[in-house]
């Protein structure tokens, strides 16, 4: 199956998407905060970027679902710094450590090249890690590395806070969509992520993402070529809005989606100040999660074991591969 975005590239099409996309920067609007800062002189906002991508750390990552680690490996781009402010961030090294982010600024043509490196490393697709605040970079790298040779399939992994207006842009060019649906609830979002307007752009993001590439679709060994996967993270105290959020996905999206349930959830970075996020996830607040995929008829993706969370913590501070040692078992319980 040949990725779509090689028939952007051959139309002239991907090119103008680059030339809109890094037009956005120059009052950046690529996600809902809508600084409108000028990123193309190197003025920065909310995400603490500017002109050129940052890269934290790059690797074939054995992690993932299933589906995307396969036999080989995610290959997998950290981007550094982030639109959201989640005080439980496990990639909080990378996301919120602004200034030493700013020393790992990389080339377009850098990244073109890292993507390349992944794929002659065998890694079965490039996984875009937080690259919400990134898209006029990473399509321009793309550009850049289709004639170089890059074939295999693009995943757009983000935290969900993205806008429509965006995505499309990304329609053709994205294969497999990964974004959190991570609230249901506008007012934890504000308080958790100081994102206020979450929820909405979430799901309207969401649908369109479904829209662009629909229910996952597999090959023959069993590794995923184009649909979306939503992850959906536990958190104490229903904080997550778990029911009315899997409730909205069976409903406004598919019955047959594709869901990745995570339970590794600790307290990390600033969540040891908040009551509510101080804890794992009980045992109780785990099965009701499990029991209500089976009240919706969600049948369709993976469940973390409860207990696992120590095993998906990266170092970003480690050389080389942040998941090792030890080697980070993926997800193995299926809905």
């Amino acid at each position: 199956m040949q990725a779509s975005y090689i028939a952007l590239y051959r139309s002239g099409e991907l090119a103008r998407r680059v030339a809109r996309l890094e037009a956005r920067l120059a009052s950046c609007d690529l996600c809902p905060r809508e600084c409108r800062v000028n990123r193309l002189e190197n003025e920065t906002g909310y995400c603490h970027s500017g002109r050129l991508p940052i890269v934290s750390s790059y690797c074939a990552h054995h992690g993932e679902e299933p589906v995307l680690s396969g036999s080989r490996g995610s290959g997998t781009i950290f981007f550094g710094n982030c639109n959201m402010r989640c005080v439980y961030c496990q990639n909080y090294q990378i996301s919120q450590d602004w200034q030493r982010q700013r020393a790992k600024e990389v080339t377009c043509r850098t990244l073109s090249h890292q993507m390349l490196h992944l794929q002659d490393l065998g890694c079965h697709n490039i996984n875009f890690v937080s690259p919400s605040h990134f898209i006029p970079q990473i399509v321009r790298a793309i550009l850049d590395a289709v004639p170089l040779g890059l074939n295999v399939p693009l995943v757009y992994n983000t935290g969900g806070y993205d806008t429509i207006s965006a995505m499309a842009e990304l329609e053709g060019i994205i294969d497999i969509y990964l974004p959190d649906l991570r609230y249901a609830s506008e007012e934890w979002a504000k308080r958790f992520s100081h994102a206020p307007d979450y929820v909405a752009n979430a799901r309207q993001s969401i649908k369109e993402m479904y829209r662009q590439v629909g229910d996952l679709v597999v090959d023959e060994a069993g590794v995923a070529e184009r649909g979306l996967i939503v992850r959906h993270l536990v958190l104490p105290h229903e904080i997550a809005g778990s029911r009315e959020s899997l409730t909205w996905l069976a409903h406004d999206v598919s019955p047959a989606i594709t869901l990745s349930i995570m339970a590794q959830y600790m307290p990390l970075h600033r969540a040891r100040q908040f009551p509510e996020l101080a804890r794992t996830i009980t045992k109780g607040e785990y099965q009701t999660v499990v029991q209500l995929l089976d009240d919706l008829g969600l049948e369709n993706g993976w469940v973390q074991e409860l207990g696992a969370e120590a095993n998906y913590l990266p170092d970003f501070h480690r050389e080389g591969h942040p998941f090792a040692p030890p080697r980070v078992p993926a997800p193995n319980s299926n809905i």
